[in-house]
């Protein structure tokens, strides 16, 4: 049997179990969907799930970053749930990318391809452009 990868589970430290659970909340618009031990996860596709986990000592130093399509409409919404960003950058191959730091510093970026192409980093060019 040839073996797959079939689902994918990543995961942020926070030093405060209870902040990040709000955090999170409101980043994604809804309660965790599930608790697994002191793992608190939300499915963001089908195969993709998001958790975080405890771990004082090694908080902040996360980073995932999520494609997006309406970077501008998910800004709004977190902006009305008081969530704040860094600045918008455009790479070279046009994706705009947006850093969103949680409570702990983890980065959570989200990343919009241009007219639907691809958010890869095997697109075209690479980079920050002005």
């Amino acid at each position: 049997m040839q073996s797959a990868i079939t689902d994918l589970f990543a995961g942020v430290l926070g030093s405060d179990l209870d902040a990040s659970i709000d955090w999170y909340t409101r980043l994604f618009g809804r309660p965790p969907d599930t608790r697994v031990g002191q793992e608190i996860l939300w499915e963001i596709d089908e195969h993709a799930w998001l958790f975080i986990e405890p771990n004082a000592p090694r908080a902040g130093a996360d980073r995932i970053t999520f494609a997006v399509a309406g970077l501008d409409a998910l800004l709004e919404r977190l902006a009305a749930q008081r969530i704040e960003h860094e600045p918008i950058e455009t790479y070279s191959n046009g994706v705009r990318h947006v850093d969103v730091p949680d409570p702990d510093g983890n980065a959570i970026a989200f990343a919009e391809p241009p007219d639907g192409a691809s958010a890869s980093p095997r697109s075209t060019g690479s980079g920050a452009s002005s």
